[in-house]
Protein backbone atom coordinates (compact mmCIF):
# COMPACT_ATOMS: atom_id res chain seq x y z
CA UNK A 1 0.00 0.00 0.00
CA UNK A 2 2.87 2.38 0.84
CA UNK A 3 4.53 1.54 -2.47
CA UNK A 4 1.29 2.34 -4.27
CA UNK A 5 1.06 5.68 -2.47
CA UNK A 6 4.67 6.53 -3.36
CA UNK A 7 4.18 5.54 -6.98
CA UNK A 8 1.02 7.61 -7.30
CA UNK A 9 2.44 10.72 -5.63
CA UNK A 10 5.83 10.87 -7.27
CA UNK A 11 5.44 9.33 -10.69
CA UNK A 12 4.65 11.61 -13.58
CA UNK A 13 1.54 10.83 -15.55
CA UNK A 14 2.26 9.26 -18.95
CA UNK A 15 -1.35 9.37 -20.14
CA UNK A 16 -1.03 11.18 -23.45
CA UNK A 17 -4.13 11.50 -25.59
CA UNK A 18 -4.94 11.65 -29.27
CA UNK A 19 -7.51 13.99 -30.78
CA UNK A 20 -7.82 11.90 -33.95
CA UNK A 21 -11.49 11.25 -34.72
CA UNK A 22 -11.29 10.45 -38.44
CA UNK A 23 -12.93 7.37 -39.96
CA UNK A 24 -9.52 5.77 -40.47
CA UNK A 25 -8.65 4.37 -37.05
CA UNK A 26 -5.06 5.24 -36.44
CA UNK A 27 -4.06 6.37 -32.95
CA UNK A 28 -6.19 5.13 -30.08
CA UNK A 29 -7.61 7.75 -27.71
CA UNK A 30 -4.88 7.08 -25.13
CA UNK A 31 -1.42 6.76 -26.64
CA UNK A 32 -0.33 3.53 -24.96
CA UNK A 33 3.41 2.86 -24.96
CA UNK A 34 4.75 -0.62 -25.67
CA UNK A 35 6.00 -1.28 -22.15
CA UNK A 36 4.16 -4.09 -20.31
CA UNK A 37 4.89 -2.65 -16.86
CA UNK A 38 3.36 0.70 -17.83
CA UNK A 39 0.37 -0.99 -19.44
CA UNK A 40 -0.49 -3.61 -16.82
CA UNK A 41 1.71 -4.73 -13.94
CA UNK A 42 0.10 -8.18 -14.04
CA UNK A 43 1.54 -8.98 -17.50
CA UNK A 44 4.14 -11.64 -16.69
CA UNK A 45 4.98 -13.51 -19.89
CA UNK A 46 4.19 -13.82 -23.61
CA UNK A 47 3.24 -16.92 -25.56
CA UNK A 48 4.90 -18.01 -28.82
CA UNK A 49 2.67 -15.64 -30.82
CA UNK A 50 3.54 -12.63 -28.65
CA UNK A 51 0.21 -12.65 -26.78
CA UNK A 52 0.62 -11.39 -23.18
CA UNK A 53 -0.23 -13.59 -20.21
CA UNK A 54 -1.28 -12.14 -16.86
CA UNK A 55 -0.64 -13.38 -13.36
CA UNK A 56 -3.62 -13.63 -11.00
CA UNK A 57 -4.85 -10.93 -8.63
CA UNK A 58 -3.57 -10.72 -5.07
CA UNK A 59 -6.79 -12.14 -3.62
CA UNK A 60 -6.95 -15.19 -5.93
CA UNK A 61 -5.76 -18.37 -4.22
CA UNK A 62 -4.84 -20.36 -7.34
CA UNK A 63 -1.84 -18.68 -8.93
CA UNK A 64 -1.66 -19.23 -12.68
CA UNK A 65 -0.92 -17.47 -15.94
CA UNK A 66 -3.98 -16.68 -18.03
CA UNK A 67 -5.13 -14.76 -21.08
CA UNK A 68 -6.78 -11.50 -20.01
CA UNK A 69 -8.60 -9.93 -23.01
CA UNK A 70 -8.55 -6.41 -21.55
CA UNK A 71 -4.78 -6.27 -21.19
CA UNK A 72 -4.25 -8.21 -24.44
CA UNK A 73 -6.21 -5.52 -26.27
CA UNK A 74 -4.32 -2.72 -24.57
CA UNK A 75 -0.99 -4.31 -25.48
CA UNK A 76 -2.20 -4.75 -29.08
CA UNK A 77 -2.96 -1.04 -29.33
CA UNK A 78 0.48 -0.18 -27.96
CA UNK A 79 2.08 -2.39 -30.63
CA UNK A 80 -0.13 -0.67 -33.20
CA UNK A 81 1.16 2.73 -32.06
CA UNK A 82 4.75 1.51 -32.41
CA UNK A 83 3.95 0.31 -35.93
CA UNK A 84 2.36 3.66 -36.85
CA UNK A 85 5.44 5.55 -35.66
CA UNK A 86 8.11 3.23 -37.04
CA UNK A 87 6.56 1.47 -40.01
CA UNK A 88 8.28 -1.69 -38.76
CA UNK A 89 6.66 -4.61 -40.59
CA UNK A 90 7.18 -7.02 -37.70
CA UNK A 91 5.23 -4.69 -35.41
CA UNK A 92 2.39 -4.67 -37.94
CA UNK A 93 2.52 -8.46 -38.12
CA UNK A 94 2.57 -8.70 -34.32
CA UNK A 95 -0.52 -6.50 -34.09
CA UNK A 96 -2.36 -8.68 -36.61
CA UNK A 97 -1.44 -11.83 -34.68
CA UNK A 98 -3.13 -10.33 -31.62
CA UNK A 99 -6.16 -9.38 -33.72
CA UNK A 100 -6.26 -12.99 -34.90
CA UNK A 101 -6.15 -14.13 -31.26
CA UNK A 102 -9.36 -12.17 -30.61
CA UNK A 103 -10.97 -13.67 -33.71
CA UNK A 104 -9.97 -17.23 -32.80
CA UNK A 105 -10.87 -16.99 -29.10
CA UNK A 106 -14.36 -15.56 -29.40
CA UNK A 107 -17.53 -17.23 -28.18
CA UNK A 108 -20.73 -16.97 -30.19
CA UNK A 109 -24.38 -17.82 -30.00
CA UNK A 110 -27.46 -16.46 -31.71
CA UNK A 111 -28.91 -14.80 -28.63
CA UNK A 112 -25.80 -13.29 -27.04
CA UNK A 113 -23.79 -12.50 -30.16
CA UNK A 114 -19.98 -12.56 -30.05
CA UNK A 115 -18.14 -12.16 -26.78
CA UNK A 116 -14.94 -12.99 -24.93
CA UNK A 117 -14.50 -14.60 -21.51
CA UNK A 118 -11.90 -14.06 -18.83
CA UNK A 119 -11.08 -17.20 -16.85
CA UNK A 120 -9.82 -15.86 -13.53
CA UNK A 121 -11.85 -15.29 -10.35
CA UNK A 122 -12.74 -11.82 -9.07
CA UNK A 123 -13.50 -12.50 -5.40
CA UNK A 124 -14.44 -8.92 -4.53
CA UNK A 125 -17.31 -9.16 -7.04
CA UNK A 126 -18.19 -12.77 -6.11
CA UNK A 127 -17.16 -13.95 -9.60
CA UNK A 128 -15.90 -17.55 -9.62
CA UNK A 129 -16.56 -18.68 -13.22
CA UNK A 130 -15.42 -17.25 -16.59
CA UNK A 131 -16.94 -13.80 -17.05
CA UNK A 132 -17.96 -11.40 -19.78
CA UNK A 133 -16.85 -7.80 -19.86
CA UNK A 134 -17.96 -4.73 -21.79
CA UNK A 135 -14.37 -3.53 -21.45
CA UNK A 136 -13.12 -6.70 -23.17
CA UNK A 137 -15.76 -6.21 -25.89
CA UNK A 138 -14.45 -2.69 -26.38
CA UNK A 139 -10.85 -3.80 -26.67
CA UNK A 140 -11.82 -6.43 -29.25
CA UNK A 141 -13.71 -3.82 -31.27
CA UNK A 142 -10.81 -1.36 -31.25
CA UNK A 143 -8.29 -4.03 -32.27
CA UNK A 144 -10.30 -5.89 -34.91
CA UNK A 145 -11.68 -2.76 -36.56
CA UNK A 146 -8.10 -1.62 -37.11
CA UNK A 147 -7.18 -5.08 -38.39
CA UNK A 148 -10.12 -4.88 -40.81
CA UNK A 149 -8.98 -1.50 -42.12
CA UNK A 150 -5.42 -2.79 -42.59
CA UNK A 151 -6.29 -6.11 -44.23
CA UNK A 152 -9.75 -5.52 -45.76
CA UNK A 153 -10.69 -8.96 -44.39
CA UNK A 154 -14.42 -8.83 -43.74
CA UNK A 155 -14.24 -11.56 -41.10
CA UNK A 156 -13.02 -8.90 -38.65
CA UNK A 157 -15.86 -6.51 -39.47
CA UNK A 158 -18.47 -9.26 -39.28
CA UNK A 159 -17.13 -10.28 -35.88
CA UNK A 160 -17.31 -6.66 -34.66
CA UNK A 161 -20.93 -6.33 -35.75
CA UNK A 162 -21.85 -9.38 -33.68
CA UNK A 163 -19.78 -8.01 -30.78
CA UNK A 164 -22.25 -5.11 -30.50
CA UNK A 165 -25.05 -7.46 -29.45
CA UNK A 166 -23.91 -7.95 -25.80
CA UNK A 167 -24.09 -4.16 -25.33
CA UNK A 168 -27.80 -4.30 -26.20
CA UNK A 169 -28.63 -6.79 -23.42
CA UNK A 170 -28.79 -6.62 -19.65
CA UNK A 171 -26.41 -8.77 -17.62
CA UNK A 172 -29.42 -10.91 -16.62
CA UNK A 173 -29.99 -11.65 -20.33
CA UNK A 174 -26.40 -12.64 -21.05
CA UNK A 175 -25.27 -9.13 -21.97
CA UNK A 176 -22.91 -6.55 -20.50
CA UNK A 177 -25.26 -3.63 -19.78
CA UNK A 178 -27.38 -2.50 -16.81
CA UNK A 179 -29.98 0.18 -15.97
CA UNK A 180 -30.96 0.98 -19.57
CA UNK A 181 -34.66 1.26 -18.71
CA UNK A 182 -33.88 3.87 -16.03
CA UNK A 183 -31.85 6.01 -18.44
CA UNK A 184 -28.72 5.11 -16.48
CA UNK A 185 -27.11 2.76 -18.99
CA UNK A 186 -23.83 1.43 -17.67
CA UNK A 187 -21.50 -1.03 -19.40
CA UNK A 188 -19.97 -3.48 -16.98
CA UNK A 189 -16.23 -4.12 -16.84
CA UNK A 190 -16.98 -7.08 -14.58
CA UNK A 191 -20.21 -8.88 -15.37
CA UNK A 192 -21.34 -10.39 -12.07
CA UNK A 193 -24.60 -11.43 -10.44
CA UNK A 194 -24.98 -7.87 -9.14
CA UNK A 195 -24.08 -4.53 -10.78
CA UNK A 196 -20.45 -3.53 -10.24
CA UNK A 197 -20.34 -0.21 -12.19
CA UNK A 198 -16.61 0.44 -12.38
CA UNK A 199 -16.23 3.91 -13.84
CA UNK A 200 -13.07 3.62 -15.97
CA UNK A 201 -14.25 0.33 -17.49
CA UNK A 202 -17.52 1.95 -18.57
CA UNK A 203 -15.71 4.84 -20.25
CA UNK A 204 -13.26 2.52 -22.02
CA UNK A 205 -16.30 0.58 -23.25
CA UNK A 206 -17.60 3.78 -24.83
CA UNK A 207 -14.32 4.24 -26.71
CA UNK A 208 -14.73 0.89 -28.46
CA UNK A 209 -18.28 1.76 -29.48
CA UNK A 210 -17.13 5.12 -30.80
CA UNK A 211 -14.41 3.39 -32.84
CA UNK A 212 -17.22 1.45 -34.53
CA UNK A 213 -19.19 4.65 -35.19
CA UNK A 214 -16.12 6.18 -36.83
CA UNK A 215 -14.95 3.16 -38.82
CA UNK A 216 -18.32 1.91 -40.15
CA UNK A 217 -20.20 4.84 -41.72
CA UNK A 218 -23.90 4.78 -42.52
CA UNK A 219 -23.25 4.46 -46.24
CA UNK A 220 -21.39 1.19 -45.59
CA UNK A 221 -23.82 -0.35 -43.07
CA UNK A 222 -26.62 1.90 -41.88
CA UNK A 223 -28.08 -0.54 -39.36
CA UNK A 224 -24.78 -1.35 -37.64
CA UNK A 225 -23.66 2.28 -37.60
CA UNK A 226 -26.91 3.48 -36.06
CA UNK A 227 -26.84 0.71 -33.45
CA UNK A 228 -23.28 1.54 -32.37
CA UNK A 229 -24.12 5.25 -32.24
CA UNK A 230 -27.24 4.55 -30.15
CA UNK A 231 -25.28 2.37 -27.72
CA UNK A 232 -22.56 5.00 -27.43
CA UNK A 233 -25.03 7.82 -26.80
CA UNK A 234 -26.94 5.78 -24.21
CA UNK A 235 -23.70 5.08 -22.37
CA UNK A 236 -22.71 8.75 -22.42
CA UNK A 237 -26.09 9.75 -21.00
CA UNK A 238 -25.84 7.00 -18.41
CA UNK A 239 -22.58 8.47 -17.16
CA UNK A 240 -23.93 12.02 -17.30
CA UNK A 241 -26.97 11.00 -15.25
CA UNK A 242 -24.98 9.15 -12.58
CA UNK A 243 -21.67 10.91 -12.07
CA UNK A 244 -22.84 12.78 -8.97
CA UNK A 245 -23.37 9.42 -7.23
CA UNK A 246 -19.62 8.93 -7.57
CA UNK A 247 -18.92 12.08 -5.56
CA UNK A 248 -17.52 11.42 -2.07
CA UNK A 249 -17.28 15.16 -1.43
CA UNK A 250 -13.51 15.16 -1.02
CA UNK A 251 -12.85 12.45 -3.63
CA UNK A 252 -14.36 10.17 -6.32
CA UNK A 253 -15.59 6.60 -5.85
CA UNK A 254 -13.96 3.76 -7.76
CA UNK A 255 -17.34 2.25 -8.56
CA UNK A 256 -21.02 2.10 -7.69
CA UNK A 257 -20.99 -1.57 -6.79
CA UNK A 258 -24.12 -3.27 -5.49
CA UNK A 259 -22.31 -6.52 -4.66
CA UNK A 260 -23.23 -7.64 -1.11
CA UNK A 261 -20.44 -6.85 1.32
CA UNK A 262 -18.65 -4.46 -1.02
CA UNK A 263 -17.52 -1.25 0.77
CA UNK A 264 -20.06 1.55 0.31
CA UNK A 265 -17.37 4.24 0.07
CA UNK A 266 -14.52 2.68 -1.89
CA UNK A 267 -12.48 5.58 -3.34
CA UNK A 268 -10.48 5.36 -6.55
CA UNK A 269 -6.72 5.62 -6.12
CA UNK A 270 -4.84 8.71 -7.28
CA UNK A 271 -3.68 6.85 -10.38
CA UNK A 272 -7.29 6.02 -11.23
CA UNK A 273 -8.31 9.63 -10.65
CA UNK A 274 -5.77 10.78 -13.23
CA UNK A 275 -6.98 8.10 -15.62
CA UNK A 276 -10.60 9.22 -15.21
CA UNK A 277 -9.57 12.86 -15.77
CA UNK A 278 -7.90 11.82 -19.03
CA UNK A 279 -10.86 9.72 -20.14
CA UNK A 280 -13.24 12.60 -19.44
CA UNK A 281 -11.12 15.00 -21.50
CA UNK A 282 -11.46 12.61 -24.44
CA UNK A 283 -15.23 12.15 -23.99
CA UNK A 284 -15.78 15.90 -23.66
CA UNK A 285 -13.81 16.46 -26.87
CA UNK A 286 -16.12 13.97 -28.62
CA UNK A 287 -19.49 14.88 -27.09
CA UNK A 288 -19.20 18.42 -25.66
CA UNK A 289 -21.58 17.17 -22.93
CA UNK A 290 -22.01 19.79 -20.15
CA UNK A 291 -22.53 17.21 -17.39
CA UNK A 292 -19.28 15.49 -18.29
CA UNK A 293 -17.55 18.85 -18.06
CA UNK A 294 -18.98 19.23 -14.55
CA UNK A 295 -17.69 15.78 -13.64
CA UNK A 296 -14.26 16.64 -15.00
CA UNK A 297 -14.14 19.87 -13.00
CA UNK A 298 -15.04 17.91 -9.87
CA UNK A 299 -12.07 15.57 -10.42
CA UNK A 300 -9.81 18.63 -10.71
CA UNK A 301 -11.32 20.22 -7.60
CA UNK A 302 -10.58 17.21 -5.35
CA UNK A 303 -7.06 16.70 -6.71
CA UNK A 304 -5.23 18.09 -3.67
CA UNK A 305 -2.53 16.61 -1.43
CA UNK A 306 -4.66 16.79 1.71
CA UNK A 307 -7.42 14.84 -0.03
CA UNK A 308 -4.98 12.25 -1.38
CA UNK A 309 -3.81 11.26 2.09
CA UNK A 310 -7.40 11.22 3.35
CA UNK A 311 -8.39 9.02 0.42
CA UNK A 312 -5.66 6.47 1.09
CA UNK A 313 -6.80 6.07 4.69
CA UNK A 314 -10.26 5.15 3.39
CA UNK A 315 -8.81 3.04 0.58
CA UNK A 316 -6.81 1.00 3.05
CA UNK A 317 -9.99 0.16 4.98
CA UNK A 318 -11.75 -0.82 1.75
CA UNK A 319 -8.93 -3.06 0.53
CA UNK A 320 -8.60 -4.70 3.94
CA UNK A 321 -12.33 -5.49 3.96
CA UNK A 322 -11.98 -7.01 0.48
CA UNK A 323 -8.89 -9.05 1.46
CA UNK A 324 -6.86 -7.28 -1.22
CA UNK A 325 -3.82 -6.24 0.84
Amino acid sequence: MLQKLKRDLFSKSSLKISTDTESELREYYLLFEEDPKKLNRLIAEFDEEGIPLNTTYIDVEEKKLHYYPISIGQFALSVYHTWLRSGNQEKGAHFLRIAEWFFNNKFENEQSGTYWLTDVPKPEHHITSPWKSAFAQSRALSVMLRAWQITSEDKYLDCCKKALIPFTKDIKEGGVAIRRIKGETFYEEYVAQYPTRVIDGHIFSLFGLYDFVRAVPEELDKEAHQLAKKLFNEGVEGLANQWQKLDLGFWIRYSLSEVPGYPADDPCTYGYLRLIQTQLKILINITKHPELEKFYQKTIQVDKSVNIFRMYQLKYKSLKKLNRL
